[in-house]
């Protein structure tokens, strides 16, 4: 084969479904250190205690996450969450204390 006849190749994504990481972490995690630190530095910006608090917490919450997400699937902390505020039993029999039957209303003729 001549050198203009040659397969054009590029590298792809092994898998599309991948969702997109900054640093190792999801998107919701990287919103919830960003609200972490403004928080923080809104309380504590004018003081002295400005490093430790902004920047420390951020820097521990974001270990945290690190090392409690490791090998877990995406959005593994949403569902956890969830999970833990979900009732413990659950019935497949009872009855629903929320359903009420439609009311008709009733037309004068």
């Amino acid at each position: 084969m001549s050198d203009s006849q040659e397969l054009l190749t590029s590298s792809v994504p092994r898998t599309l479904e991948t969702k997109s990481k900054i640093m190792g972490f999801e998107l919701s995690d990287v919103l919830l250190l960003l609200l972490n630190l403004s928080i923080q530095n809104l309380a504590f910006g004018g003081t002295a205690m400005k490093i430790p608090m902004v920047f420390g917490t951020s820097l521990v919450l974001g270990l945290m996450l690190f090392f409690f997400k490791r090998g877990k699937p995406d959005n593994y902390i949403q569902h956890y969450f969830e999970h833990l505020l979900s009732p413990i039993v659950r019935s497949a029999n009872a009855s629903d204390e929320s359903y009420r039957p439609l009311q008709k209303e009733h037309s004068s003729e």
